[in-house]
């Protein structure tokens, strides 16, 4: 499936279409981010050119139960109006019958002759749209400007694909690992510029979770904040794990957004229920037993360290016991991001191999 090249150059027709096609697929990723960051269903963006690559309609998916972009994009037309059209869009037409029907029985319906998307739809149940379309003899390309879609939805397509949310562990710590003094002051042990970044980080996640400890010995908010210590307008979703009681006046009870509870005795369950819940990235930030946990389960994608230049000592460590009993069992890390914040230094890495862990097979869009 999907154009071939050509040994020859191409004419200039097809140099114009390429470029229509390019800058429609751009605009189609603009009205993308338009939609929901959080929920079950993807932000997907569709642009219709007419068969002389003019722009005739537009569209892009405001969240579960509402018409998809392709759906969106052909209500803005009079019947017949895209017959011979070619349709734009930043995902695969999905394949399946939810709140909504299939796009790609909506597009051939419609008449449209070619479709363009950028990343295939890895849901079990909304996947094979383009192969659907291809065999009722619409022309299908896939693949352009992919990177740039990724990039948009890629919380979004891990989660499809492991049936689980990304999953980032973050602490701060002194030089030597310590996360605490031996009294158990921890504030702060890095700078405020740190500090920002980790509100920066925050907001950029679905949810942000801790263990019942952490709550019952620090009482954290679990909000992001800016610069003047006001609410961003993105907030993460509070999840605690544990089994211990939380006082009524919990901090994570009274914030922007229901806390949700997990016994932490399942994570790879518990994960799946929160991808369920349309969370497609956790931000791991309570304590040395959940980041331990997560660790040792191989379900942490990402491992975000901040190192202030202090040593402590004793035995306050960020990471417990992960049942590595000899250095080649040692989980690598492989580093991404290195960055000083103020006097502090910030440690961006990922597993070397890739461990998922076990899911439930991927979700299909509603």
């Amino acid at each position: 499936m999907g154009s071939t090249s050509a040994a020859h150059p191409a004419p200039a027709g097809a140099a114009s279409t390429r470029a229509a096609e390019t800058a429609a697929m751009r605009r189609a990723l603009e009205l993308a981010a338009r939609g929901p960051r959080r929920g079950i269903n993807p932000r997907v963006g569709c642009v219709l050119l007419s068969p002389g690559g003019e722009v005739i309609a537009e569209g892009w998916h405001r969240g579960a139960g509402t018409p998809h972009a392709e759906v969106d994009a052909l209500a803005r037309l009079e019947p017949g109006a895209a017959r011979g059209a070619t349709a734009i869009v930043t995902l695969e037409p999905c394949n399946h019958t939810g709140r909504t029907g299939p796009c790609s029985e909506a597009l051939i319906a419609a008449g449209v002759a070619r479709v363009v998307y950028a990343v295939d739809d890895p849901g079990v149940h909304s996947a094979g749209g383009g192969r659907r379309l291809a065999d009722a003899g619409v022309d299908v390309e896939q693949g352009l400007l992919a990177d740039e879609a990724e990039a948009l939805i890629g919380d979004w397509l891990f989660a499809e694909r492991h049936g689980r949310p990304f999953v980032t562990v973050k602490w701060a710590s002194t030089l030597d690992g310590r996360i605490a003094a031996a009294d158990g002051t921890s504030r702060w042990i890095t700078g405020p510029e740190a500090r920002a970044d980790v509100h920066v980080r925050r907001a950029a996640a679905d949810a942000i979770a801790v263990g019942t400890g952490t709550v019952l010995a620090d009482d954290p908010a679990l909000t992001a904040r800016d610069a003047d210590g006001g609410l961003r307008a993105d907030q993460p979703v509070p999840v605690v794990f544990g089994r211990r009681e939380l006082p009524d006046d919990a901090a994570v009870l009274h914030g922007p957004h229901p806390a949700l509870r997990h016994d932490g005795t399942d994570l790879v369950g518990d994960l799946r229920e929160l991808q369920r819940s349309g969370i497609r990235s956790l931000f791991v930030e309570g304590g040395p037993t959940l980041a331990t946990a997560f660790l040792a389960a191989g379900l942490a994608d990402e491992v975000v360290v901040y190192l202030a230049p202090a040593l402590l000592g004793g035995p306050r460590l960020a990471v417990g016991d992960l049942g590595i009993g000899t250095i080649a069992e040692a989980l690598r890390l492989e580093t991404t991001h290195v960055a000083r914040l103020g006097d502090d230094l910030l440690v961006v890495a990922r597993p070397a191999s890739a461990r998922p862990g076990a899911a439930d097979a991927p979700n299909g869009r509603t």
